[in-house]
């Protein structure tokens, strides 16, 4: 607020700017007709302390940063059915927990525990299906996957249109947990982790319910712990793989930088988009239904395109039209609210496009025996670029718009950095470090 009247202001000076303002002496009042109650009226997140508000973003996908690099680790050692428990139980306490929040700093706390145990359930539902699903299955799997999301996104859209305090919220949207945890007694463990770790009867059983379920009863004869167990031989030969197999040579250490970097292009762009729903003057809960559902037929034309022009293709052409969108953006009048928030809505759609892609794209360049270990850190990267996306919404103090330049840049610099990797499409994944050294991919071949 101004430190004086200013009187002057009646007449249209020009020197509006520059009158001192000292900070609101009586409090704040807020406008109610849209949520009854949020963080940030909680606790006066405006002025000189709406950074925080941004900042409890950061910190949970902080949390989530942090909790893939665990849940990876803790998963490999303890199995997967186990570890999903886990992240349901711990999850929902904390998320819980968070809405009784009686401070900032305990709220902060709490959302970073709660996304360190819920990003558990993305990881380790994930390598589920994956491992329960052969190769030919395996890009409608992560297809349907990716679907959740969208479904999940549009109901958040009608769910907070209806339960307008921020409390009831996170209990509201936390709530379906309890279904998961009660389903989870029927949730099968990965064979394939029980087999590698010597639990061959567990994996028998597992394995004759599916071949049941499958109508291939023919096949329950061959799984015997006779045949399992020469599985566990020859995984017990092999080495141990690290994080420090990715860069111990030339070529790995390219994909590493390159898939890296490419990660948190693309998670940077597509977040910083989806903060980004109140930017354009619009209704927030239409924008975000509109956001949510335009990942439909992003989604299924990434099912057709893989394998029509190939995944490197799909992946550049993505992140430059989501690059295209965010720079109409920027030179559209700013009145025409309407018009950006369409294209917005459209650079969404590339931007999921983008994300839908790059999970099998990267996965397909790993060889095998480091693929899990180079996913965890492509994970990583992602989820560092989602952690600094709402910082970067704060850049348009500095300039309006700010933002929307540096989410351009981060896309096209993704779309060129994805130019540089190998097509994988009808090509065989490679098992080992040795079969890519010696592999010699050509950027510019078609597929």
């Amino acid at each position: 607020m101004f430190a004086k009247p200013q009187y002057h202001l009646l007449l249209n000076s020009s020197d509006a700017t520059d009158a001192s303002t000292v900070p609101c002496q009586d409090g704040w009042v807020y406008d109610n007709t849209t949520f009854k109650s949020t963080i940030t009226s909680e606790w006066d997140l405006v002025c000189d302390r709406r950074a925080k508000n941004k900042a409890t973003a950061t910190i949970f996908f902080v949390g989530v940063m942090f909790g893939a690099i665990a849940f990876g680790s803790l998963s490999d050692r303890f199995g997967r059915r186990i570890m999903l428990l886990v992240s349901y139980v711990s999850g929902m306490l904390f998320a819980v927990a968070s809405a009784f929040s009686t401070t900032y700093v305990m709220f902060a706390v709490l959302r970073f525990f709660t996304g360190f145990c819920i990003t558990g359930i993305v990881i380790v539902s994930s390598a589920l299906c994956v491992e329960w699903v052969d190769i030919e299955h395996r890009k409608l799997v992560g297809v349907i996957d990716s679907l959740s999301w969208t479904f999940g996104s549009t109901v958040f859209a009608a769910i907070a249109y209806f339960v307008t305090d921020w409390r009831w919220l996170i209990l509201s949207v936390t709530s379906p947990l309890i279904l998961a945890i009660i389903t989870w007694r029927w949730m099968p463990d990965s064979a394939r982790w029980l087999i590698a770790n010597g639990k061959l009867e567990q994996a028998q059983t597992y394995l004759k319910r599916c071949a049941k379920i499958n109508q291939r009863e023919d096949f329950i004869h061959t799984l015997n712990e006779e045949t399992l167990s020469t599985i566990v031989d020859k995984e017990a030969r092999g080495r141990t793989y690290t994080y420090l197999d990715l860069v111990r040579t030339p070529k790995m250490r390219k994909i590493a930088l390159k898939t890296g970097l490419l990660w948190l292009c693309i998670a940077t762009t597509f977040y910083g988009i989806s903060f980004n729903i109140a930017g354009f003057g619009l209704n927030i809960y239409l924008t975000q239904f509109t956001y949510a559902i335009i990942e439909l037929p992003a989604k299924l034309s990434v099912y057709y395109l893989l394998d029509k022009i190939g995944r490197r293709s799909t992946e550049v052409g993505a992140l430059l039209l989501s690059a295209l969108c965010l720079g109409i953006n920027i030179v559209m009048p700013k009145d025409m609210s309407a018009a950006r928030t369409a294209v917005a809505v459209i650079g969404k759609g590339f931007s999921s496009a983008s994300f839908g892609t790059v999970t099998l794209y990267s996965s397909e360049l790993y060889p095998t025996v480091v693929r899990q270990n180079g996913m965890g850190y492509n994970s990583f990267m992602g989820r560092f670029g989602v952690a600094v996306s709402p910082l970067i919404l704060l850049l348009d103090e500095v300039w309006k718009d700010l933002p929307q330049v540096v989410l351009c840049s981060t896309a096209i610099l993704g779309g060129l950095v994805a130019r540089t990797l190998a097509e994988t499409r009808n090509r065989c994944l490679p098992e080992t470090i040795e079969d890519v050294e010696e592999t010699q991919f050509n950027t510019n071949q078609k597929a």
